[in-house]
């Protein structure tokens, strides 16, 4: 029963305190009741949380749209990193690619020019797809993931604490209005069996309180705030370490679509020669010649060819 009391007691409290808010926050903002200013140091120092707060979630939104640029496969992993399982292993468009195209070039005839070309592209594709998946594990490993935990711990830390320093102030600011107005009834009778006086000593008892939490509140937000240089600097060594990722993958890159052009330029065999008044013209392709029965190039003497 007593515990019943209590608990009746704590959630009158808290309703009168939440309605005083209310009250506090409309009066500011019709005008009619001062509110307590933070001082300009600390006004900066939030200043640069948001902003870094809004620029690290574009920075995270367009990187991961970089990255994985099917929004449903970010959607799902998003969903499996929330409930801590291992992510789905996907193949990527490359890889996909080269698929097709192998299974194509096995259609065509691995005999075949072109069914042969097929299916070299095809297994090189895979080389790409396969490094750019590796490439698109260590950019979230080194880069989005760093931020994005920045967001979900350090940040929402931080707005907590901003949120709750604002209560603090304003139910300072709501002591400040009933101390104003317990003053401004000194010398008049009591009322409901309370002096003036004594109403004055209880406001300006509730107003050193709030007064105190207030500037405790302040202090813990404003270390958390200033603790954001030290999450730039670490965003810094991210950023560095992104960009050596990209700068691997894209030399990867380079590298394996060179060999490629190697492996086809050695499998060209060189055609026929077009001749045109003595003097060598390019090379012939398939459009330049005619076919024989065994689908082999024949020379055309443009100098022979009858209209």
């Amino acid at each position: 029963m007593n515990m019943d009391m209590i608990n009746m007691k704590k959630i009158v409290k808290d309703a009168g305190a939440a309605l005083s808010r209310v009250v506090q926050l409309t009066e500011e903002k019709l005008g009619t009741s001062e509110k307590t200013e933070l001082d300009g140091h600390f006004e900066n120092l939030w200043e640069r949380a948001d902003n870094t707060k809004n620029y690290t979630e574009k920075i995270v939104r367009n990187a991961e749209a970089v990255l994985i640029p099917n929004p449903g496969n970010r959607i799902e992993d998003y969903i499996y990193e929330k409930i801590e399982k291992k992510r789905p292993s996907r193949l990527s468009n490359l890889e996909y690619l080269g698929l097709d195209m192998i299974e194509a070039g096995s259609a065509f005839g691995p005999g075949t020019a072109y069914g042969s070309a097929l299916i070299k592209v095809g297994q090189w594709e895979q080389k790409l797809g396969q490094t750019e998946r590796d490439f698109i594990g260590s950019a979230g490993m080194c880069f989005t993931q760093p931020l994005r935990k920045f967001l979900d711990t350090e940040m929402r830390t931080i707005i907590k604490e901003k949120n709750l320093l604002e209560t603090k102030r304003l139910d300072l600011d709501a002591c400040k209005n009933r101390v104003r107005k317990a003053r401004s009834m000194l010398g008049q009778p009591s009322k409901d069996g309370v002096s003036p006086e004594v109403s004055l000593e209880q406001a300006e008892r509730d107003l050193r309180i709030a007064q105190s939490e207030f500037d405790r509140q302040a202090e813990i937000t404003k270390l958390l705030l200033e603790g954001v240089s030290s999450s730039h600097a670490a965003h810094l060594r991210c950023l560095h370490e992104f960009v050596d990722a990209q700068a691997r993958f894209y030399a990867q890159c380079t590298t394996i679509m060179t060999d490629l052009q190697r492996e086809l330029a050695s499998s060209v065999k060189p055609g026929p020669v077009l001749r045109l008044n003595s003097e060598d013209l390019e090379p012939l392709t398939k459009t330049h010649a005619s076919y024989d029965a065994e689908d082999s190039f024949t020379p055309v003497d443009i100098n022979n060819y009858e209209q």
